[in-house]
């Protein structure tokens, strides 16, 4: 039987890397989806694997921090599929990097706004539609940066990744009594567009720091996501799931 049968997601960050990669599992698994990202021509793409397979789904492009748009997700997803069981809040971006007594208020806002703020407005408008069906799982994509690693230069994207892992822990103990599990997924480094290895060095040393000495693919963390989105993981919430290739516990 298909992991995700009769359920309907949203996926964010949906054009590309982890988020593309997860809509397509998710859709081959059975699920009726609407994507989104900032950038239709590619979330039109996505739509037309998914359904060249023979999978389901509708794409609305726009920008997460913007609440109108979080709330047109869900209304797309209750008025072409019926409801809403599954929310991947997977937009984000490393963003400018450097010494925070260098950074400008407005890189940091910037940077918790797209990775932490976008993920409040849409748990505010996804949490209702799910708790109308019942409950579903609600996921947010963390990062092992701000909760096991302290990386140079990185204090805004950890602060917003952090954060994420509170949100989790709180929306976990609020909803759970109401059949709503919340996770946060922490993958490590991610071989997607967005990866900062623009060397063969930074490359190397990003392999590196992972117990198995490599990036991953944006497949592998996708499975890990369908895990918490599907009934496999019934019993799980409130967590911080690693997909983290051991770079959360390699010294070597």
């Amino acid at each position: 039987m298909l992991a995700l049968a009769n359920k309907i997601a949203i996926v964010t960050g949906a054009s590309s890397g982890i988020g593309r990669a997860a809509a397509i599992l998710f859709a081959r698994e059975g699920a009726r989806l609407v994507i989104s990202g900032r950038r239709k021509a590619e979330l039109d793409a996505v739509v037309a694997e998914i359904e060249a397979a023979d999978g389901t789904a509708v794409a609305l492009a726009g920008d997460v921090t913007d609440e109108t748009y979080a709330q047109a997700l869900v209304e797309l997803a209750v008025g072409s599929f019926g409801g809403l069981d599954i929310a991947l809040n997977n937009a984000g971006a490393v963003g400018a990097m450097g010494p925070l007594p260098a950074m400008s208020a407005r890189t940091w806002h910037g940077a918790i706004d797209t990775g932490l703020t976008s993920a409040f407005l849409g748990a505010k408008y996804q949490i209702p539609a799910m708790l109308e069906r019942g409950g579903g799982s609600l996921i947010f994509t963390s990062s092992f940066v701000g909760y096991t690693a302290g990386m140079p230069g990185m204090a805004a994207y950890a602060a917003a990744k952090a954060g994420l892992i509170g949100l989790t822990q709180v929306l976990a103990a609020e909803h759970g009594p109401n059949g709503l599990r919340v996770n946060a997924l922490l993958p490590g480094g991610t071989d997607t567009p967005g990866a900062t290895t623009t060397t063969p060095e930074a490359r190397a040393f990003v392999e590196g720091i992972h117990a198995l000495k490599r990036m991953a693919r944006p497949e592998e963390i996708a499975r890990s996501a369908l895990y918490l989105a599907s009934d496999a993981s019934s019993f799980t919430t409130g967590t911080a799931l690693f997909a983290d290739g051991g770079v959360s516990i390699n010294r070597t």
